[in-house]
């Protein structure tokens, strides 16, 4: 299915899609503090769906390698207020990023219509708290946890182990009561990935089509980039866009995002060129 009913409001997949980041964190890798003022990320947020993102992803809780733990009550006091306040301004899908069953619930009840989860939904609770919430949800692969994951990763075939743990993922979902149609899935680039391991995962990601689901992709601003090139994180929009590009020509259909214009314009192209 090529759209996803995000409580009430469509996210149309037939051609790829770009989901904006907010983070409304004080330590996120790229943009941490930049919007944690809710007024500020209202405003990143209306900007990021005039440039054209189809999606925002919103998240009161770092990933990223090495970060720390939130409280429950820290992150609903981050992502509420702004949920509530894009809910009026934008006739776009919100969706909320977290691993935790009692942010999951309660972002859906205040506006969100997706649930982007780097734990596929196995922390206590959070496969029944989604799949009470009806909305569709992104199931990320990782190995290991954030403050951890990037001490040794190891894998004997990424791509298999990927694609099988995704598949393992998808089948407890419908066991559970979801419905193939609201699940996407997210191969985890750079959570617990060597730089080989991302470059193996992107090469060969039109394996993840053998899942049937959709395929998101997070490459923005990563530190493979910043490895392949010796940039920092905000000087890694060329790399971005490489990746996406790739990624969308190998079948992805959603792209995560901090630079949204950009990428909804390098998209454009590939669509262009796959449909000549």
């Amino acid at each position: 299915m090529s759209v996803l009913d995000c409580a009430g409001k469509p996210l149309d997949l037939s051609s790829p899609q770009v989901m904006g980041v907010l983070n409304v964190t004080p330590d996120s890798f790229s943009d941490g503090g930049e919007f944690t003022r809710v007024e500020r990320a209202v405003e990143h947020a209306i900007v990021m769906a005039e440039q054209g993102a189809a999606i925002i992803d919103i998240g009161g809780e770092s990933t990223r390698p090495g970060a720390q733990p939130v409280s429950v009550a820290d992150e609903l006091d981050r992502v509420l207020p702004v949920i509530d306040a894009l809910r009026r301004r934008l006739t776009i899908p919100l969706s909320i990023d977290t691993s935790k069953p009692e942010v999951m619930t309660a972002a859906v009840s205040a506006g969100a219509g997706f649930i982007n989860d780097v734990n596929a939904l196995r922390a206590d609770g959070a496969l029944q708290a989604a799949q009470s919430t009806g909305v569709p949800v992104c199931l990320m692969h990782m190995q290991g946890a954030p403050d951890s994951m990037q001490e040794s990763p190891r894998y004997t075939d990424v791509v298999a182990e990927v694609v099988e743990f995704l598949a393992g993922r998808i089948q407890t979902c419908v066991r559970a009561g979801f419905e193939c149609a609201q699940l996407v899935v997210d191969p985890g680039f750079g959570f617990g990935k060597s730089l080989g391991h991302n470059l193996a995962l992107m090469r060969h990601l039109d394996t993840m089509n053998s899942l049937q689901v959709p395929v998101l992709i997070g490459v923005s601003r990563k530190s493979m980039i910043g490895a392949l090139l010796d940039v920092e994180p905000k000087d890694r929009l060329a790399g971005g866009l490489v990746l996406a590009a790739l990624a969308v020509s190998r079948g992805a259909r959603l792209v995560r995002t901090h630079d949204v214009g950009p990428t909804v314009d390098a998209l454009k192209i590939v669509t262009a060129v796959e449909a000549a």
